[in-house]
């Protein structure tokens, strides 16, 4: 009986021989190792032994079964290495192949047309502020002129939060957190997100950007107002370019105009982008109306400013001559390169 250990090992480590791979090593140790394997096997004979010779016969056992086990792990080295000397030689680098092409990326149109008018208006004294874009109702509407019931509070479509909690409809709130919370004179830009319930379209978006500016000191004049704006158009859209104010009507300003300016593609000629007429409306503007600065504690007797506000995608539009607002938020590789 003490010589059925020795049989077996014999016949495993001749099979051993002639493995040709992992796989049937795999096969190998399940056949002799395993639950059902042949050694294991042998030691379930071991109740039919008689009881003196059991050591011996378990001894015999284990040891053949360990010779096994380290014949069998050690092809089973030889195998994982040849493994992964032919990873190796696969992955092997060349190091004379050409680097691959970084690329780098692209600034969004919006970002460059952002920076380009905080460059000018910095450049021209005024200071960059930031405001929430969760507003409450007061600073979005009643700190503007627009108290409850104004017609211009339903034509802004907006997303409300609870009743005294909104996302902001427009940039211009941050003007009064300026003149309640900045020491005067006041000059400063406010551009930021705002949100309104609008139907995704080429000219329209649920969510996008408008640049607020506001000057409040002694003296200003609408004067001020045209000459700012006027050097604003030449920097941002060449110097060649003029402006034109039309009479127009915004709550929180009093006189109020919007402003045009000729068309940078045609030079006022006419042409589709202008739709012919030489001109393109821009931006709203006008006089800070004195009930404005009332409500932030600024003596209108005193104290005179002026507020304008223009859409940073609509500078981008024009500026780039881009036809559908929706490209700008699309992430449209081929789109963003040319910028």
């Amino acid at each position: 009986m003490n010589k059925k250990p020795q049989e077996i090992m014999a016949k495993a480590l001749e099979e051993l021989k002639n493995i040709k791979g992992s796989v049937d090593l795999n096969d190998l140790k399940v056949k002799y190792l395993g639950k059902k394997g042949e050694f294991t096997s042998l030691l379930k004979m071991m109740k039919d032994i008689p009881q003196e010779e059991r050591p011996a016969f378990g001894q015999a056992v284990n040891e053949a079964r360990k010779k096994f086990e380290d014949e069998l792990n050690d092809i089973l080295e030889q195998f994982a290495k040849k493994d992964r000397e032919k990873k190796l030689y696969e992955d092997e680098i060349d190091i004379t192949l050409p680097a691959r092409k970084i690329k780098y990326g692209h600034k969004h149109p919006n970002t460059i047309a952002l920076e380009e008018t905080e460059d000018i208006f910095i450049g021209m004294g005024y200071e960059v502020m930031d405001g929430p874009e969760i507003e409450y109702d007061y600073y979005n509407f009643e700190a503007l002129n627009i108290p409850d019931g104004h017609p211009a509070k339903d034509e802004q479509d907006t997303f409300y939060i609870t009743k005294n909690l909104l996302l902001r409809t427009q940039t211009s709130g941050t003007q009064i957190h300026a003149m309640e919370e900045r020491p005067l004179p006041i000059k400063m830009i406010a551009p930021g997100r705002v949100f309104r319930a609008d139907e995704v379209d080429a000219t329209h978006s649920p969510c996008f950007h408008q640049i607020e500016g506001l000057v409040v000191d002694k003296n200003i004049t609408f004067a001020d107002l045209k000459g700012t704006l006027a050097e604003f158009a030449r920097r941002m859209f060449g110097e060649e370019t003029k402006v034109k104010f039309r009479p127009h009507h915004f709550p929180f300003t009093e006189p109020s105009a919007e402003m045009d300016v000729t068309c940078f593609k045609c030079k006022g000629a006419g042409c589709s982008m202008c739709k012919h007429e030489g001109w393109i409306e821009i931006l709203g503007c006008g006089m800070v109306h004195p009930h404005v600065l009332e409500m932030s504690n600024i003596d209108p007797n005193e104290y005179t400013g002026f507020a304008f506000g223009v859409g940073l995608e609509r500078i981008a539009l024009l500026k780039y001559e881009i036809d559908d607002l929706r490209l700008l938020y699309e992430n449209d590789v081929r789109f963003l390169e040319q910028f």
